[in-house]
């Protein structure tokens, strides 16, 4: 017939040739803070960037002077009587280190309430280790656990804050 004709499609329906680019879905968007923390050193940062380069920005630094336990106990382990028998046990020492840690998370969590009741942010990622993270969830205020957007296992505080934003957000933004 020699004419030729036009395809109408829809454009809702993908091209098969064309090469779309997938959303950056990571959590930390500009405006995002984040504290990279350990159990003695903590970094509240702010994203200044946006998704796809995060560009971090340290906005406070808290520090806490914490010596190994054995610096900071000063008698031996207790003892007690098993009963009658002449036998004595020794009770375990106080892990003075960890407690100090554990104060340093509850610090930390009223940091964050106060930050966030002076409206320093609306969105917050939560980095640190394991044990801290659990003695953080536990301390944190509902007003700060609200702002809370992702967590990730990692102990970061003494890498740069252009690695800390890399392996933040390929910890935090979820598989495709």
């Amino acid at each position: 017939d020699g004419q030729e004709r036009q395809v109408m499609t829809d454009p809702r329906l993908k091209h098969p040739e064309i090469d779309y680019t997938r959303k950056n879905r990571s959590p930390l968007k500009m405006g995002t803070w984040v504290m990279v923390a350990d159990g003695e050193k903590a970094l509240l940062l702010e994203n200044i960037g946006d998704a796809e380069t995060p560009r971090l920005e340290v906005r406070r630094e808290e520090v806490q002077d914490n010596p190994p336990s054995r610096e900071q106990g000063t008698h031996a382990p207790g003892r007690y009587n098993d009963g009658p028998q002449v036998q004595r046990s020794a009770v375990q020492d106080t892990d003075w280190h960890w407690l100090a840690k554990e104060r340093f998370a509850a610090d930390l969590a009223d940091l964050l309430l106060d930050q966030v009741r002076k409206g320093r942010f609306e969105r917050i990622i939560l980095v640190a280790g394991p044990k801290l993270l659990g003695e953080l969830r536990r301390d944190l205020h509902k007003e700060v656990t609200d702002k809370v957007v992702a967590e990730a296992d990692l102990t970061l505080t003494n890498h740069t804050v252009d690695d800390m934003a890399r392996r933040i957000a390929e910890a935090t933004t979820p598989e495709s």
